[in-house]
Order: C-alpha cells, then sequence, then structure tokens
C-alpha cells in the first residue's frame, strides 16, 4: 500500500503548490494599477521568477503522472489468472488494454482540459500584461513629459540682458562679501534668483530708471501739468530757474528703484514667514497624529507635503527633503541646515527642537503634541492681536478716508467763496479730492495685503 500511496502523495502537494503560485501571480496582476513606478520593476522580476517555477513545478506533475503506472490488471473472478505469470500472452492484452484505459480515462481528460485552461490562463494573463505595458509606458510618458517642462524653464530676455551688461560687477560685488544679507533674504523668501543674477537685475533696472528718471525731468522742465484744462502748459518762466525745481526727480526715481528692489527680498521674506506661522500650528498638530504610529521621521514630512493643506510649510519640508536626498545630509544634518535658513523663528525652532530630540533618543509623538499645543496658544493671542489692530485700522480708515476729503472739500469750497482760496474752480477741487481717496485706497489696500498672509 505505502508503494501505491507515495506517489499520489507527492502529486498532491505538487499540484497544492502549482495552485498557490497562480493565486500570487494573480494577485500580483491585480496590485500593478495600484502600485508606484519605481516598485514595478520588483513586482516584474518576482513574477517572472513566479513563472519559471510554476513551469518547472508543471513539469514535476506532468512526470509524476506520468511515473504512475499499474503493472498488473484489476482481479478478476478466474483465481487461476493470479497464478499464470504475467509474461503469458493471455495477459499481455488485457494489460495493455487497461493501460490504454488508463489513459483514456476521465483523469487524463480532465488534464487534456486543465491543459487547455491553464494555456487559455496564460494568454489572457500575457495579454493583461501587455495592455498594464502599454499603460504603464504611456503614464512614464505623461510623467516625463510633465517634469521636463517643470524643470526646463527658460530666464526672460530682460534678466538675460542684465546678466550680460552687469553680471561681471555683480559677481565681483559677491565675491568681496558684500551681499550676505542679500544672500540670506534671497534663500529664506524662495526667490528663483542667485545672489550675483538677482544684484545685477537690480543694477539693469537702476540704468533703465535713470533713462526713465531723465526723460520726466526734461518734461517737467518744459511743460507744466494743471487740475485745470487744457492740463499739460508749457513753463513760462526760464530754463535755468526750472531746472532747481525738478532736478530732484532725476535722482529721487533711481535712487528709490534701488532701494525698492534691494529691500524687496527682505519684505517677501516676511510675508513668507507670516504664512509659514498661519499653516504651522496645524501642521504640528498633523505631524503629532501622524508620529503617533512609529514610522520613520522622513515620511512625517513626505506625508505632510501629500496632502497639499500646507503650501508654505510644504515648500520648507521639500528644502528639507531635498537636503537628504539630493545633497546627502542624514536627518539632523539637515534640520540644522534647515532651521539656519528658515523665514520662520517658529519653524526654525521646530527644527531645532526636532533634531535635539532624535538625537537624543526622545519620544516624537510627545515632543509633537506639546509644540503643537505651544504653537496653537500662539496662534490664538496672534489672532486677538489682529483683531484689535482691524478695529484701530478700521478706525483710521473712517476717519482719513471718508471725513477727512468731506471736511477738506468743504473748507475749500469756503475759501473759494470767501475769496481766499488757491484760485480753484469747482470741477478742480472735486477731481483732486477723488484723486487723493484713490490714491489713499491704494495705500490702505496694499498695507492690507502685505499684513493679511495668503490661504
Amino acid at each position: 500500500m505505502k508503494i501505491i500511496e507515495t506517489p499520489l502523495t507527492n502529486l498532491r502537494k505538487k499540484i497544492l503548490v502549482e495552485i498557490k503560485v497562480l493565486q500570487e501571480i494573480k494577485v500580483i496582476n491585480n496590485s500593478f494599477s495600484k502600485t508606484k513606478e519605481e516598485d514595478k520593476k520588483k513586482l516584474w522580476g518576482h513574477l517572472e521568477s513566479l513563472k519559471l517555477y510554476l513551469k518547472k513545478t508543471s513539469n514535476d506533475i506532468i512526470s509524476s503522472i506520468d511515473g504512475i503506472k499499474i503493472t498488473s490488471a484489476f482481479p478478476s473472478a478466474q483465481p487461476q489468472a493470479l497464478t499464470k505469470p504475467i509474461t503469458q500472452p493471455v495477459f499481455i492484452q488485457p494489460v495493455r488494454k487497461e493501460i490504454e484505459f488508463e489513459q483514456e480515462s476521465p483523469g487524463s481528460s480532465l488534464r487534456e482540459e486543465k491543459e487547455e485552461e491553464d494555456e487559455g490562463e496564460k494568454k489572457e494573463r500575457l495579454e493583461e500584461s501587455r495592455l498594464i505595458e502599454k499603460e504603464s509606458l504611456k503614464r512614464f510618458k505623461r510623467k516625463e513629459e510633465d517634469i521636463v517642462e517643470k524643470k526646463i524653464k527658460k530666464p526672460s530676455i530682460y534678466r538675460k540682458k542684465a546678466n550680460e551688461m552687469f553680471g561681471h560687477y555683480a559677481r565681483k560685488i559677491r565675491k568681496k562679501g558684500y551681499l550676505k544679507t542679500l544672500e540670506k533674504d534671497l534663500i529664506k523668501a524662495n526667490l528663483e534668483y542667485m545672489p550675483a543674477s538677482y544684484l545685477s537685475l537690480i543694477f539693469y533696472t537702476t540704468f533703465w530708471s535713470i533713462i526713465l528718471g531723465a526723460v520726466i525731468t526734461l518734461f517737467f522742465l518744459f511743460f507744466n501739468i494743471g487740475p485745470t484744462l487744457p492740463i499739460i502748459t508749457s513753463v513760462t518762466g526760464g530754463i535755468l530757474s526750472r531746472l532747481p525745481k525738478v532736478i530732484w526727480i532725476l535722482f529721487l526715481i533711481p535712487i528709490g528703484t534701488f532701494i525698492s528692489m534691494y529691500f524687496y527680498p527682505s519684505l517677501e521674506k516676511k510675508s513668507e514667514e507670516m504664512k509659514i506661522n498661519h499653516e504651522l500650528p496645524f501642521a504640528v498638530i498633523h505631524m503629532a497624529a501622524i508620529s503617533g504610529s512609529m514610522i520613520d521621521p522622513t515620511k512625517i514630512f513626505k506625508i505632510i507635503i501629500m496632502t497639499g493643506e500646507y503650501p508654505s510649510v510644504s515648500k520648507e519640508f521639500t528644502k528639507l527633503l531635498n537636503q537628504i536626498n539630493v545633497y546627502g545630509y542624514d536627518l539632523i544634518g539637515g534640520l540644522r541646515n534647515m532651521a539656519f535658513n528658515s523665514p520662520s523663528r517658529k519653524l526654525s525652532d521646530l527644527f531645532n527642537g526636532l533634531a535635539t530630540a532624535i538625537s537624543s533618543g526622545g519620544d516624537l509623538p510627545d515632543f509633537f503634541d506639546k509644540r503643537a499645543s505651544s504653537l496653537l496658544f500662539e496662534h490664538r493671542l496672534e489672532k486677538e492681536k489682529e483683531a484689535r489692530a482691524a478695529e484701530t485700522f478700521m478706525d483710521i480708515y473712517i476717519s482719513v478716508v471718508i471725513a477727512a476729503p468731506m471736511i477738506l472739500m468743504l473748507l475749500l469750497m469756503m475759501l473759494k467763496v470767501g475769496g481766499l482760496g488757491l484760485g480753484l474752480s469747482t470741477g478742480a477741487i472735486t477731481m483732486t479730492m477723488i484723486l487723493g481717496v484713490i490714491v489713499i485706497n491704494i495705500f490702505f489696500l496694499a498695507f492690507l495685503h502685505l499684513k493679511q498672509p495668503k490661504e
């Protein structure tokens, strides 16, 4: 009995192994659409190894089936047949018939049908894998096109001209160490300029402002602008007497242009700081919830970036991951560098504290919880200050924009009626008030735009 059961037991084990391999291949094929592009190569390699193992197992099963043979005929009703040897011709034909019967048995037909079904499944899997390859290739092409469009960003003609004219002088000034403050502000403000390139842009813009100032000075040297029609009139006095009155325009416009462009990165840095401080308490609360799963700290920053809910904070986290993945820093070194280059003091404190907690083996969930509570408390205090400042700002706006122009207009009308005015007509007074209100509103809108962080 053991001699008969052992090959069947081995055959059954091999068939079970083959079923498990087929199930695993099916799972891998179904998971291709949900797998990242960088992990698909590993899945393809694993799938190929499973196919080879499946082929080897199928060959073993076929050889095991071929090895199972019936060496004697089934017992008949005549007892004399059992005593005769197998080599007699009487028993040769029945054995052959039994073998042919075994070959034509339902089991063999089922095996052939199973092989045909396996071939059909193989063809279907090949077609599915080809479709998956085509779809993945299309996605690769789309991603490559998107990456090319994002990475290749040509500079404007204005910037090219600025680098051609003043790039050499800007690099000399940078080597002497005169641009350390400007360089820090450019890095912290996330502006896409190199220090020397931005300085050459300042010089080039100042050069054009000198030309503009000279044109405006020449215009006011020969013409006047008045509130009454015709608005533009010729100058009646001499040019030499007129020159001291308008020469200041030639110096004011270039100096104002240079100062405004030089301090623009610092203003942009303050704006970025306000945006980060506005998002940071909620981002840290999110980080505290993620850190409770005890995952790698670098993955916490990746998850925050993938949410897309904190755009300003995500920029800083992306720079941190670039420090680790591109420049080769470890996590603590990247946190220290980002703490030095971050525009927000609160975010710098967070990076320094996180680096200390990781290096000392501290509890990250507890660290994030405490930091989130302190940041949220500071956020509430700042909101209260902003509410009080908005009330004061509203009172100033009502006084300056609504009450003051009306009082000033009535005063000018009264002076005109009494003959003590400036000689302005009623239309000129009205136009002056309207222009004054427009200028004041523009000033208030610019102030609000700078004070209010963008969502």
